[in-house]
C-alpha cells in the first residue's frame, strides 16, 4: 500500500510503499477513503508531542470501509463504513477507565501518534474504539467530525449552559462547533488571527453574532470561552472578557506557555480548565447529534501524495474549514472544496 511516512520530527513526510497490514484479534483493516489533516498532526511533526512511534503514519480522522476483520470482532460487517478517532485503545482497567474517564487512561494509545494512522491506503484500528458513521455525510465531510468535531463537542459540553460563548481560533473544530452552538440557541463570538477578514466573514456565515480578531473586545461579556488556538496568551485575554462565574476551556492538545496574569481576572469564580482527548461516549453522542443539528463540515481536499502541501496550507492558516486527504484523487497536487 502507499503511505506517507514521518521518519523524524521537523521533517517532511516521505512517500513509501508498505506491506498491507493484517488485523489482530480485536482489529479491523480499513480501506481508507478519507483522512482529516489536523493541527495535532503538525504538533507531532514539530516535536511538541514528544513520544511518537517512529517511523509513523500520521492521521487520526479516518473514514474507510472494513475489508478484513480479526477473529474476535463482531461489531462491524465487511463493507461497512467506519470512522477511526484519536483515541485508539485504552487499558480498560485503570482507575480512569473504571470511572468512565477513559480519555485520561494511564496506558492509552493514540491513532496517528503511538499507532499508525490514516495517511495511507489502508489502516488498522481496534474495532472497539471505532464508530459507525451517519449516512448524511460524504467521506470527506465525515472525516473532520472524528477529531475536530469530537474534541469540539467535549469542549462545548465543558462550557456548561453558557449562552454567550467566545471561540478563539476559527479553524476546523470551531467551524463545526459554532454550528452546533447556534443550533442550540447560543450566541457565538468568534475570534480569529489579526487581519483575517475572510475568517471573520466565514464565522458570520456560520451564524456567529460577532467576529473580530483575537486582540479585540467582544460586544458583551462572555459566559464561557473555548480556546482552540494553541496560544497561551489567549487564556488571560479570554478571562478579561468573561463574566463572573465564567469558564475558559482550553481545547488543544498543545499550547504555548500561559503568561502570568493578575488574580483579579480569575476572581469572581471564573475558572480555567482543559480538555484531554475524548471518550467513546463523546463520539456516540456527537455523531448522533451532528446530522440532527444540520452540521456540515466545509473541507478542502488533497490527494494522499500532497499530504505535505495540505500540512503547509494548514500551518499557514490558508484552510477554510478543514483539510482532508481523499485517497481516490490522483497523485498530482490539486485540491477542491465541498460547500457547507
Amino acid at each position: 500500500m502507499k503511505a506517507m511516512i514521518l521518519d523524524g520530527q521537523d521533517r517532511p513526510l516521505r512517500e513509501a510503499e508498505l506491506p498491507r497490514p493484517k488485523p489482530g484479534f480485536d482489529e479491523i483493516l480499513l480501506k481508507v477513503h478519507a483522512c482529516g489533516v489536523c493541527r495535532t498532526d503538525l504538533h507531532v511533526m514539530d516535536g511538541d508531542l514528544l513520544q511518537p512511534k517512529l517511523p509513523l503514519v500520521l492521521g487520526h480522522e479516518i473514514v474507510g470501509i472494513v475489508v478484513e476483520k480479526g477473529a474476535k470482532v463482531e461489531r462491524f460487517s465487511l463493507g461497512q463504513r467506519v470512522g477511526v478517532p484519536w483515541l485508539g485503545r485504552t487499558c480498560g482497567h485503570c482507575g480512569y477507565c473504571a470511572s468512565g474517564r477513559e480519555n485520561l487512561c494511564d496506558d492509552a494509545q493514540f491513532t496517528g501518534y503511538t499507532l499508525d494512522g490514516g495517511y495511507a491506503e489502508y489502516a488498522l484500528a481496534d474495532a472497539r474504539y471505532c464508530f459507525a458513521l451517519p449516512d448524511a455525510y460524504t467521506d470527506a465531510q465525515a472525516a473532520p467530525l472524528l477529531c475536530a468535531g469530537l474534541i469540539g463537542y467535549r469542549a462545548l459540553v465543558a462550557a456548561g449552559d453558557a449562552k454567550r460563548i467566545g471561540i478563539y481560533g476559527f479553524g476546523a473544530a470551531a467551524h463545526i462547533i459554532a454550528q452546533l452552538a447556534c443550533w442550540q440557541g447560543r450566541e457565538i463570538f468568534a475570534f480569529t488571527r489579526p487581519g483575517d477578514a475572510d475568517g471573520q466573514r466565514f464565522a458570520r456565515e456560520l451564524g456567529a453574532a460577532w467576529a473580530g480578531d483575537s486582540t479585540a473586545a467582544p460586544p458583551q461579556e462572555m459566559d464561557a470561552a473555548i480556546v482552540f488556538a494553541p496560544v497561551g496568551a489567549l487564556i488571560p485575554q479570554a478571562l478579561r472578557h468573561s463574566a463572573r462565574g465564567g469558564t475558559v476551556v482550553c481545547a488543544g492538545i498543545h499550547m504555548s506557555d500561559v503568561p502570568e496574569f493578575p488574580y483579579s481576572i480569575l476572581w469572581g469564580e471564573r475558572s480555567v480548565r482543559s480538555i484531554a482527548n475524548l471518550t467513546r461516549r463523546d463520539g456516540e453522542a456527537f455523531l448522533d447529534l451532528a446530522p440532527k443539528a444540520g452540521i456540515r463540515a466545509q473541507v478542502e481536499t488533497f490527494p494522499l501524495a500532497s499530504a505535505n502541501e495540505a500540512l503547509r496550507q494548514l500551518r499557514a492558516g490558508r484552510v477554510r474549514g478543514a483539510a482532508v486527504l481523499v485517497m481516490d484523487e490522483p497523485g498530482t497536487f490539486r485540491h477542491g472544496s465541498y460547500p457547507t
